[in-house]
This record gives structure tokens, sequence and C-alpha cells, in this order.
């Protein structure tokens, strides 16, 4: 059967996550509903990253098997026909080999957190930021996401109920730029890693908050993170500022 990898792109507000439910909607049960549309039959699809619920996606990657030899091209814009109203596109469809898996072929995961600082409440990017109420300090932001970066056991840094067989990362890069603008300052992190933790991300930015707002010190990141204990993380950041922005792998499939 041809194997086809899917670049997609979704709002994560309306659903449950990526991972098909049973009594909810997903982004993943959307997508197998569309090719089933195309093809009858169940289909399962294979994703690089199970986001949570709320979360979003401007480059996630899943891989799917069909029997007939679609066109690329036309594969993606068949199912973009059938996921309407849905807020999920299909960016880009290629033909891999098929030995080629989303998850297991990955080499890298890059995510993006909005966090916008401002008084009033959000109106065009709500369920797309987090919004805090006061100013933060980048750099002591930026002093402490320098003890994140490395290899690291992230115990400190990982939801409880994380299935991940070792709490032992790397984190590659942990970037932060300021977006200045006349309705308030918008704080990007930008995350890359081979792979991620169960909410490990939303508990890194929740904790680097804490640092700009000046009730931790720059230095109490290390100390968190050295004491391998999930009490001593800051509060885990809310999932709509949170992106899962591009996925890695030896040979870009889509290129």
């Amino acid at each position: 059967m041809p194997r086809y990898a899917l670049r997609i792109e979704y709002d994560g507000s309306p659903f449950a996550g990526w991972q098909r439910q049973a009594a909810l909607a997903s982004v993943q049960g959307a997508i197998e509903t569309a090719l089933g549309r195309l093809e009858p039959g169940p289909h399962t699809i294979a994703a690089a990253g199970r986001t949570d619920t709320g979360v979003h996606a401007t480059g996630q990657v899943a891989h799917c098997d069909l029997v007939r030899d679609w066109d690329p091209f036309r594969l993606a814009g068949a199912l973009n026909a059938h996921l309407k109203p849905l807020p999920v596109a299909i960016v880009a469809a290629a033909r891999v080999p098929e030995e080629f898996h989303a998850r297991f072929s990955a080499v890298e995961r890059r995510y993006l957190f909005r966090l916008l600082a401002r008084r009033a409440p959000e109106v065009h990017d709500r369920g797309r930021v987090w919004r805090v109420p006061h100013p933060l300090d980048a750099e002591a932001m930026r002093a402490g996401a320098a003890h994140l970066v490395g290899r690291h056991d992230f115990t400190t840094f990982r939801a409880a109920g994380c299935q991940a067989a070792s709490p032992v990362k790397t984190l590659d890069a942990l970037t932060l730029e300021t977006v200045e603008g006349t309705n308030g300052i918008e704080y990007r992190f930008r995350l890359r890693a081979r792979s991620f933790l169960h909410n490990q991300v939303r508990s890194i930015v929740g904790t680097l908050e804490r640092v700009g707002a000046g009730a931790w010190a720059p230095d109490q990141v290390r100390e968190a993170l050295e004491a391998r204990d999930r009490a001593a993380c800051g509060p885990v950041c809310p999932p709509q500022g949170l992106y899962l922005t591009g996925v890695g792998y030896p040979a870009d499939p889509f290129a």
C-alpha cells in the first residue's frame, strides 16, 4: 500500500487533543474520517507528536497508508475539501517509503509558545496566546532558560502521568524573542529537541514566567531542575499559547 506523509496545520481550540477519542472531537479523528470519505474502510494515522487539548500546530506531521496511488497534490486538496469547516488543513502531502514513520523516524521537534503581557483581555488572539497582566523581564527569563539547555533529568518539568521511559532528555535550544506592539508585549519561546516529555514545554514556560515576573531568581530554575522533583516546578501554563511548529527527519519528506 502506498504511504503518504501529511504536513498538518490546526487550531486546537475545539479539539480534545490530537489523539482519537471515542466520545470527543480530536484532530486524528477528523483526518481519519476525511480519509474514510476518500477510501472506504477504517483508517489509522500516526503523528509525530500527540498534542494536548487546546494545543495548536503549524507543522504537525502524520503518515497514512492508502490503497489508491494518489497524486500528493490531489490528495491534500481532497482531504481539505472533506475537512471543511473544521480548523484543520493538510498543508502538504508527499509519497514516502514504506519504512517512513511520522513518529519514530523523527529526529527533531520544534515548539513555539506565545505569551502576551497586557492588562486588557486578548481579543483577536483569544485562545492562541497565554495572557498575563504584568510586564516580564526578558533578560531574567533568558538567564533562567540557559540552565535548561543540554542533556538533563527533567523530572521536575514532567507531568506526573508522563509515560516516557526516561526523564532524561536533551533540550537542543531554548530561545526567547520579544515583539513589542501598541497593544502589549509578546514573548515568544522557541524550543527544539529530539523529543519532549509530557507537559515539559508548558512546565518550562510556566516556570520562566515566574522568573520574568520577579517571583523567582534565574538561579532557582537550576535548583528546580536539580531537585528532580515535580513539586519544585513552577506553575504549568495553559495550553492555548503552545504550537507544534515543525518536525525534522533525516531527509525532508516534503522537499
